[in-house]
């Protein structure tokens, strides 16, 4: 059986910000923290080593695989910033155009500093994400 790696745990999120080598991206990092949490209402949590969540929500695919993730969140990484939001929402698509600077992969956006994006973008996309995990896995 394949064991999910991303848990949630009890790291220290502040711990490890204050790990975070570039001080740009650890001053964006703890930026975010303010803005994910200030959205969400969730309590900032670790998942994994680098994936700092907001929220979480039990999957199940047709395939049987299952697990939990968190509903949203980011990883300051050494090369840009991570940030998570559900995948297959079209609305996030769309808010994503008006998002600024960043590129998108199949699970996540990713930018290089927070002065390159829209803030109010972020936390409509944050909320969007949300809604749209809330409304698609509603047993929690």
């Amino acid at each position: 059986m394949y064991e999910l790696k991303t848990k949630e745990n009890d790291n220290s999120v502040i711990e490890f910000i204050g790990g975070v080598e570039s001080p740009k991206k650890r001053e964006d990092a703890y930026k975010l923290l303010d803005i994910f949490t200030e959205t969400t209402g969730f309590k900032a949590k670790m998942w994994g080593t680098s994936i700092i969540g907001f929220g979480s929500y039990h999957y199940k695919y047709e395939s049987g695989h299952e697990g939990d993730a968190p509903l949203v969140g980011f990883s300051p990484r050494k090369a840009k910033i991570s940030l998570y939001f559900a995948t297959g929402d079209t609305k996030s698509e769309e808010l994503l155009k008006e998002f600024g600077k960043h590129t998108a992969g199949k699970a996540c956006v990713y930018i290089n500093k927070v002065a390159d994006i829209d803030e109010d973008v972020l936390k409509a996309l944050i909320n969007q994400s949300v809604m749209f995990l809330k409304e698609t896995y509603p047993n929690q």
